[in-house]
C-alpha cells in the first residue's frame, strides 16, 4: 500500500503539475468509520475539507459539509472522491441547495442538519470564515445552470480522481463527463478486489482506467475464461494478451485463497507485468432461466434502449429477478423487473418501454428464444422519483459501490416505495 501511494502521488504529480499544491485537492468521500483518503495518503497538507467532515454518522451530511468546504476553495487543481456515485450525489446537493450553500459561505457559518452531531457542527463550524465575495461567486455561476458546472467553480481543476472508475460505477463517470464535470479528465488510480490493493494506474488521461499489475503486493492466480472442463489456474508470466481471466487471489500469507469474482481482460505488458482492464463482476448476471445476462451487457441494452426516448438521460437504475417481488410481481412467468431514475422524461408509454425488451432480445439470442417460447415473460419497467437512488445509498449505509442487480427485500422495498409509475 505504500508503494502504491508513492506510485500514485508520482504519477500524478508528472502528469498535472500542480495537483499535490498545498490545500489544492477537495476529498468527496464517506467513511464512517474513520476518516481515510481513497487515492493516497491522508495527507494534511494536501487536502482543502477536514478529515472529520467524512466520518460523521450520516452520507448525505458528510458529502454536504465536505461540498462546502471544497466550494470555499476557489484555486483547486484536484477534485477527488471515493465513488463517482459520491461525487454525483455531492453535485445533486449543490444543484438542489445551492442557495443555502452560498449563504452558509457568506456568513461562514454550518447550518444544522440531519445526521450532523451539535458537537461536529461547532468543531467544524470554527474552521470557516464569513466569504461574501467567493458566495456571490457561487451564486452567479449556479444561477447560470449546471452545464460544467465543476470547472466554472473551480476555473483551475485539472483532473477528478476518483476510487472507482468501472463496473457499477462507470454509468455516474460518463453521467458527469457529459454535463457537471464536462472537459475534465477522470483518472482512476488503483484497482482494488476483495479487499486487497492489486495494481495501479499509470496512465491518468487515458478515458478507459488500465491497471498494471504489480506482482509482490497479494498473490494472484487466474482461471481462463470460458472456463474450461478441467480448470487449472495460471500465474502471471502465463498470462495472454487480449484473453480475460477470473481472478484468484490470496491477498497475504496465510489468508485463505478465494476466487474474487472479477473478471479482467488483458490489455498489454509493461515491462513484462501484465496491464488489465476489469471486465464485470461474476455475481451480477440476471437469470431466471439459466441465460445469465451480465450487468455490463444488460446496461449496454438500457443505454440503447434510453436514447430511443427523446429528452431522457438515464440516472441510474436496478433490475431485479421476479421471483424476488413475490406476489406483487403478478402471475406471468419469470420475468425482469427494472427501476430507472431518468432526468428530462417523466412518463413513458407502453410502446416505450418495450424498447428496453425489444433491445434485449436483439442483442441476447438466448433471451429472445425464451421470450418466443413463453418461458420468461415481458419485461416489467418502472419509473422511480428524483433522487430514489440517493436516498437508497443513504440507507445502504456503506461506502461501497451499490449493486445494480438487487438481490435484498428490503432494498428493494426501498425502490418500491419510491416508483411513480
Amino acid at each position: 500500500p505504500a508503494q502504491g501511494s508513492l506510485l500514485y502521488l508520482d504519477t500524478l504529480c508528472a502528469a498535472f503539475p500542480q495537483a499535490l499544491a498545498p490545500r489544492g485537492t477537495a476529498l468527496l468521500s464517506w467513511a464512517p468509520g474513520g476518516p481515510r483518503a481513497p487515492a493516497g495518503w491522508p495527507l494534511p497538507t494536501l487536502y482543502c475539507t477536514p478529515a472529520e467532515a467524512g466520518a460523521l454518522p450520516s452520507r448525505a451530511a458528510a458529502l454536504r459539509v465536505q461540498l462546502l468546504f471544497a466550494l470555499r476553495t476557489r484555486a483547486l487543481h484536484v477534485l477527488e472522491a471515493g465513488l463517482a456515485t459520491e461525487l454525483h450525489d455531492a453535485l445533486a446537493a449543490l444543484r438542489a441547495g445551492w442557495p443555502g450553500l452560498a449563504e452558509d459561505l457568506a456568513l461562514g457559518r454550518l447550518s444544522p442538519q440531519p445526521g450532523l452531531p451539535e458537537d461536529a457542527r461547532g468543531r467544524l463550524q470554527a474552521l470557516l470564515a464569513p466569504d461574501a465575495a467567493r458566495a456571490a461567486e457561487v451564486r452567479a455561476e449556479c444561477a447560470q445552470g449546471f452545464e460544467g458546472i465543476v470547472q466554472r467553480l473551480w476555473p483551475q481543476l485539472e483532473v477528478v480522481v476518483v476510487g472507482t472508475a468501472h463496473g457499477a460505477e462507470q454509468l455516474y463517470c460518463d453521467a458527469l463527463r457529459q454535463a457537471d464535470c464536462k472537459g475534465l479528465p477522470f483518472y482512476c488510480p488503483f484497482y482494488r478486489a476483495a479487499g486487497a490493493l492489486l495494481g495501479v494506474n499509470l496512465w491518468p488521461k487515458e478515458p478507459a482506467p488500465r491497471f498494471l499489475l504489480c506482482p509482490d503486493w497479494a498473490f494472484c492466480e487466474f482461471l481462463p475464461c470460458p472456463a474450461e472442463e478441467e480448470p487449472r489456474t495460471v500465474l502471471l508470466g502465463e498470462l495472454w494478451e487480449g484473453r480475460e481471466y477470473g481472478l484468484v487471489l490470496t491477498a497475504r500469507p496465510g489468508e485463505y485463497r478465494c476466487r474474487a469474482g472479477e473478471v479482467l481482460r488483458v490489455a498489454g505488458f509493461h515491462k513484462q507485468c501484465p496491464v488489465v482492464e476489469p471486465v464485470r463482476r461474476e455475481s451480477q448476471a440476471l437469470s431466471v432461466r439459466g441465460e445469465s445476462i451480465p450487468e455490463e451487457r444488460f446496461c449496454r441494452s438500457l443505454c440503447r434502449a434510453v436514447g430511443m426516448w427523446p429528452g431522457a438521460r438515464l440516472v441510474d437504475y436496478v433490475c431485479v429477478e421476479s421471483a424476488l417481488l413475490g406476489a406483487s410481481s403478478g402471475a406471468c412467468a419469470p420475468h425482469y423487473e427494472v427501476f430507472v431514475e431518468l432526468r428530462g422524461l417523466r412518463d413513458l408509454s407502453e410502446g416505450q418501454r418495450y424498447k428496453l425488451d425489444q433491445c434485449l432480445q436483439e442483442d441476447f439470442p438466448i433471451y429472445k428464444s425464451f421470450r418466443f417460447k413463453g418461458s420468461i415473460g415481458p419485461l416489467r419497467l418502472h419509473l422511480v422519483g428524483a433522487g430514489a437512488f440517493a436516498r437508497l445509498r443513504e440507507a445502504l449505509g456503506s461506502p461501497l459501490p451499490m449493486p445494480r442487480v438487487l438481490r435484498e427485500e428490503r432494498l428493494l422495498q426501498l425502490i418500491e416505495s419510491t416508483v411513480i409509475s
